[in-house]
């Protein structure tokens, strides 16, 4: 099949297709006869599988990995579960600091709601901010890349 009817049995675009054969992670095979790339199924699974493992969030780079020990034969169960268990940790603990900014947000809207809007002075922008730390926000002046997004 060609790059529109694999991206199409698969549900993705034709340029998923392109950039995971440009990248290599999947190849196909030129027709004899007029030269026109197409894939076969096991193309397609291949395909598949890499798709599944992107809507878990696993890198290329894993993906890749993982396939390279797969096409050599070897089970590569043990590190999609480590790579898996990473990502829960991971996931889990983003997850932790997001009920905490939920909290803090909250938080500040129950207080805000009671206090004046103040114009702008050369030594504040909103008052509402800089007048107080925010209750349970130990890291007002930490400016690890982490607490802001890019």
């Amino acid at each position: 099949m060609r790059v529109t009817e694999l991206a199409k049995t698969l549900s993705t675009t034709p340029d998923t297709v392109r950039y995971y054969t440009r990248i290599g992670l999947i190849e196909p095979k030129k027709s004899p006869e007029n030269g026109y790339k197409y894939y076969g199924q096991t193309v397609q699974q291949r395909l598949k599988f890499i798709l599944n493992a992107r809507q878990l969030d696993f890198s290329v780079d894993e993906i890749r990995e993982i396939l390279t020990e797969s096409d050599k034969g070897h089970t590569v169960c043990p590190l999609v579960r480590e790579i898996v268990e990473h990502r829960l940790a991971g996931t889990e603990k983003q997850f932790q600091s997001a009920l905490l900014l939920r909290e803090k947000l909250k938080n500040a809207i129950n207080d805000w709601q009671s206090r004046p809007d103040k114009a702008p002075t050369g030594h504040m922008v909103c008052h509402l901010i800089e007048g107080e730390v925010l209750e349970g926000n130990e890291n007002q002046g930490d400016h690890n890349e982490q607490n802001y997004k890019k």
